[in-house]
């Protein structure tokens, strides 16, 4: 993929999305955010090298109004393959909004993760420059520290959610993937119906290989980014797909649907819980 994203919402001339691409460029508009808010806090992640270089895996923290209860900690993660940046173009969108209006975060702290791959989103490669797909590495005992820093963040925050951002360029609508508890597929309908106010869904009976409803998929491969086997409480895990070759804008403005959505029904589903 040799692609020219325009940019709005990182306030930023048109990038080129070719080799060695400015990982502090892209995350700027974030940057700047956290700089002056009082909701977002930028909290880089653990410290490697490659080829000389030292990199870090960029985290940034939104502490929603404080709710009526326990606090809802969500992980979001996006760019796990470095040649899919749209998903997180969708969160400097989705931050942004919610900088705005901060109550759509009340009860929450959201642990964003934009550049899962920083090697990967330089190199314009789904792989990290050690050639290996990072989405199949997690919970087999990986040594990449992308992989090691990541479960480590699972396993500190014991997130009640998780979240995944991924762009097909094999797929012409949306669609997700859903694990963990079951409410997963309760939370994933609604994402996939706002986004689809921008980009149509995916109806074919069999997606990426697996048997799929409605552009919902209840399987995944083995060593995907999620929560780790045998937690006495597992967290919703959904990976949200949009179709890479559509509108950059269009993936954008369906992520940011799609999370807000995601927030709004599982307030909804912890507020009747508690009543119940």
């Amino acid at each position: 993929m040799n692609t020219t994203l325009s940019l709005p919402y990182l306030n930023a001339p048109q990038l080129t999305v070719v080799d060695q691409r400015a990982a502090e460029k892209f995350l700027a508009p974030l940057e700047e955010i956290a700089s002056h808010s009082d909701y977002l806090i930028a909290k880089p992640l653990g410290e490697y090298e490659r080829a000389g270089r030292s990199y870090q895996i960029p985290r940034y923290v939104f502490l929603g109004p404080q709710g009526g209860g326990d606090t809802i900690r969500l992980g979001i993660f996006a760019t796990i393959h470095g040649d899919e940046p749209e998903g997180a173009l969708g969160l400097v969108r989705f931050l942004r909004a919610l900088e705005r209006n901060p109550d759509l975060a009340k009860g929450y702290a959201l642990f964003i993760y934009p550049l899962c791959n920083p090697t990967g989103f330089e190199d314009n490669t789904r792989h990290s420059r050690a050639g290996v797909d990072l989405n199949r590495e997690f919970w087999i005992n990986s040594e990449h520290p992308e992989v090691r820093a990541l479960e480590t963040e699972i396993w500190t925050h014991a997130f009640h959610g998780i979240v995944t951002l991924h762009s097909d360029d094999t797929s012409d609508g949306l669609y997700g993937f859903v694990n963990g508890a079951m409410l997963s597929e309760y939370l994933l309908e609604p994402a996939l119906r706002a986004a689809e106010a921008f980009l149509p869904r995916n109806q074919r009976g069999t997606i990426d290989g697996f048997p799929a409803n409605r552009g919902i998929i209840n399987s995944c491969y083995k060593g995907v980014l999620k929560s780790p086997q045998g937690l006495a409480h597992s967290p919703f895990e959904i990976t949200f797909e949009t179709p890479q070759r559509l509108a950059p804008h269009l993936q954008v403005e369906a992520v940011n649907a799609a999370l807000h959505a995601i927030l709004g029904e599982y307030r909804t589903i912890i507020s009747v819980a508690q009543n119940i």
